[in-house]
């Protein structure tokens, strides 16, 4: 059964200049990160443009690098942001 929660999704880097450093979502858990980020890019621009599925994005769950089929079940913190270089 699922349960509203509210998380935090946090933007970097490029992403940060196009959608803000962070906002507020409320969604049903569980949830794969994927889907969140699905719901976002069908929300159209400039979120469709930022997390396009051809881009290369990383996210993280509570600072935790993740993949798109981590669930998320409770209150968290979301970050999405480019693949960072050294150099």
């Amino acid at each position: 059964m699922s349960q509203p929660i509210t998380i935090t999704l946090r933007f970097f880097a490029s992403l940060r200049e196009t959608l803000g450093p962070e906002e507020s979502l409320q969604i049903d858990a569980p949830i794969p990160v994927g889907q969140v980020r699905d719901g976002l890019i069908a929300r159209g621009a400039p979120y469709a443009q930022a997390l396009a599925r051809g881009r290369a994005v990383r996210m993280a769950l509570d600072q935790v690098l993740c993949g798109e089929n981590q669930l998320i079940t409770v209150s968290c913190e979301l970050a999405f942001f480019p693949p960072v270089t050294g150099g």
